[in-house]
């Protein structure tokens, strides 16, 4: 299997060019070669989970130049679950975006694949550098996919989204600079072996540049106080790219993961849970000012926005304990969030389709006269996002507040993920009643979003599909957690990792 580990790079690499040389004058044949390509891809990625749940870590050497010198991808059950979810929600959300919006500016199916390439490159990759290669990629890629369709609010929300990720990446430049001159190495395996017997006069500057990428993947996973390029951007992007941007946070919370256990973890000496301190703290404040966000959201595509920003608090909090039980608990939830976070863009999206519109008025009478399945999808989401039982945002909150027993901070754990919970149900149903039960006279909605594109049968299935995803990793809660217990098991056992990448025993030289 590890010959195909490349695959998931270079299936999407190939097709982007293709689609833009044979594809860019019609349409028709760009959906289906880009469709194509995501199913592949979504095959590839069931081949991975399948390999990665019996096999222990795999690694694909570039032209065939070993460890720590050459370019490596590393599959393991943490890589194969993202590869898995993002193959999925790329699959799915391209399905609804043929609904229409795809039509709406060039490139897009090409973007798409660029964008994909870069998610799976940043879930594989051994090194730093080649983290900062794809995290450039899928930025590149993201920015013509927000201002896809055009508009001047996301255009400038596009702007600012700009500007906040290339400063993030001249820092992620001077982070891995700082490491890699006291390091002399940035396979991150290799990293894991050589930070512990670090000179103690290197340590500062390596603490420094380790602590500077956490800004940079708390940037790219919307923690305060880092956050605020969120909702401007996710509520102005056209939905499609908001619903798979919500594997993009995604990304951030993955490259934690990976650094702080691996090579900032346990083994690593003087510099061991460098990222604790911080980590913990910021995820609670972000939890309390996304949940506030929903609460106070004047529109679907904010209160979608700023529940993001809310489930990355919960999610970065279960990563901020650093524990096996609390990791499990926290990818059940990484799993929920993405889906759930995804669905709500596009029912967002759905619920602007249905507002009528003549000379720029609202027409009286009900919001929504034949919205049952609609009203029903929204209900459902309302549900798993707050945490209601019986759905599994309830059983991901859960397990991650049962991982936070034997914390310090427990108090503060259960007290804001119970009662931003709360906030979160006040401001789905203040959001519910108002669309779905409310009757409205001329001027009394806020206008319709922008750039309403989405119609037809396929829309409505895509995003049922999801929410029948959702529902499904509900009802087979048992088995999932018990494989994802497994997989922050392996997590945090290193050496497997290290083994993988370098051969038994390492290399360190």
């Amino acid at each position: 299997m590890n010959q195909w580990i490349v695959f998931a790079i270079l299936l999407p690499a190939v097709m982007a060019p293709v689609l833009v040389l044979a594809a860019r004058h019609d349409i028709v044949l760009a959906r289906v070669l880009s469709v194509a390509a995501c199913a592949a891809q979504l095959a590839l990625a069931l081949g991975f989970f399948v390999s990665a749940s019996s096999e222990p870590p795999q690694m694909y050497a570039l032209g065939d130049w070993p460890a720590p010198f050459g370019i490596v991808l590393v599959l393991d059950r943490l890589s194969a679950l993202m590869l898995l979810l993002s193959g999925a929600l790329s699959l799915l959300v391209l399905l609804y975006a043929i609904g229409g919006w795809d039509a709406r500016g060039r490139h897009f199916h090409a973007l798409w694949q660029f964008q994909v390439m870069g998610i799976n490159g940043a879930f594989l990759t051994g090194d730093f550098f080649n983290l900062f290669v794809f995290f450039e990629i899928l930025l590149i890629a993201s920015y013509g996919l927000m201002v896809h369709g055009g508009g001047r609010d996301r255009v400038g929300a596009g702007v600012q989204y700009v500007v906040v990720n290339l400063l993030g990446s001249t820092l992620f430049l001077i982070a891995v600079g700082l490491i890699y001159s006291v390091a002399g190495t940035l396979n991150m395996a290799d990293l894991a072996l050589k930070v512990p017997e670090l000179a103690q006069g290197d340590r500062a500057i390596l603490n420094t540049g380790a602590l500077l990428l956490l800004m940079v993947f708390g940037v790219k996973a919307a923690l305060v106080p880092l956050h605020f390029w969120l909702p401007g951007t996710y509520a102005n992007a056209p939905a499609p790219v908001a619903a798979l941007f919500a594997i993009m946070t995604k990304v951030g919370a993955y490259s934690i993961i990976r650094l702080y256990v691996l090579a900032f973890g346990a083994e690593a000496g003087a510099s061991a849970w460098l990222a604790a301190p911080w980590l913990l703290p910021a995820a609670l404040v972000t939890l309390v000012l996304g949940m506030a966000g929903v609460l106070g959201a004047r529109s679907l595509g904010q209160l979608a926005a700023f529940s993001v920003i809310g489930s990355m608090g919960t999610l970065l909090i279960a990563v901020g304990l650093f524990s096996e039980q609390a990791l499990g608990a926290g990818l059940y939830y990484l799993v929920h969030s993405t889906l759930a976070a995804a669905a709500l863009f596009l029912v967002a999206d759905l619920v602007s389709a249905r507002r009528i519109v003549h000379g720029g008025q609202l027409d009286a009478g009900p919001a929504f006269a034949d919205s049952g399945l609609l009203s029903a999808y929204f209900f459902v989401l309302a549900i798993a996002v707050c945490g209601m039982p019986p759905l599994s945002g309830f059983i991901g909150k859960l397990l991650i507040l049962d991982s936070a027993r034997s914390s310090a901070l427990v108090a503060w754990i259960w007290s804001l993920v119970l009662g931003t919970s709360l906030l979160c149900i006040v401001g789905f149903a203040r959001a519910g009643s108002t669309l779905f039960w409310r009757r409205h006279g001329v001027g009394d909605l806020p206008p319709p979003e922008q750039d309403v594109s989405s119609s037809g049968v396929l829309p409505m299935v895509s995003t049922g599909a999801i929410l029948f995803a959702l529902v499904m990793f509900t009802v087979f809660a048992g088995p999932a957690t018990v494989w994802l217990d497994d997989t922050a098991a392996q997590v945090f056992q290193p050496g497997q990792y290290i083994d993988a990448v370098l051969g038994a025993g390492g290399i360190n030289e």
